[in-house]
């Protein structure tokens, strides 16, 4: 080989350590980055068809159906709703605001929401009646992280002083 391409594969072969090294700092400069952080807690389901979960694949597909029973039977209320949000909307992007038409409006569409919401609370009802009671506890337990009946976070209650801490710390 002569001097010229000696260079030629020198060059290209610290370009290409180059790039390597590069590739090499920069995953793991990714890696660290990613591992150091705490981990992002996954989405917690909440739909009312997850309150189940604890209870067995059976006892799951029949809430399921149940479910799915009480928004059939509901379905004429949902579109009431849906049609009563619609008239609100075209009501109040009319030129003259007619308050009377509007309050009318809301009122059905309120009406058809609380009776699909009975609807589908009562086949949650009727779905509980036929469970053990260990089930019903499990299903309780996923009632409350799911659902319209999901309750909010409690917060940590702080550690409350005795008389004597308190006394002592004046």
């Amino acid at each position: 080989m002569n001097g010229c391409s000696w260079k030629t594969l020198l060059v290209g072969s610290v370009l290409l350590n180059v790039f390597l090294l590069g590739a090499i700092a920069g995953g793991a400069w990714r890696w660290f980055a990613v591992h150091g952080e705490p981990q992002a807690q996954p989405a917690q389901r909440v739909a009312l068809r997850f309150a189940t979960e604890e209870l067995s694949p059976a006892r799951q597909q029949q809430f399921a159906q149940a479910l799915k029973s009480s928004r059939r039977e509901g379905r004429q209320y949902a579109r009431d709703g849906r049609d009563g949000r619609r008239e609100v909307l075209d009501l109040l992007a009319a030129p003259q605001l007619d308050r009377n038409a509007i309050d009318a409006a809301l009122t059905r569409t309120r009406t058809a929401d609380s009776a699909l919401r009975a609807q589908i609370e009562s086949g949650v009802v009727d779905f509980a009646a036929t469970l053990t009671p260990e089930e019903r506890v499990k299903f309780v337990e996923g009632l409350e992280k799911r659902g319209q009946w999901r309750l909010p976070a409690q917060p940590q209650k702080q550690p409350q002083k005795t008389v004597s801490e308190a006394s002592g710390a004046q």
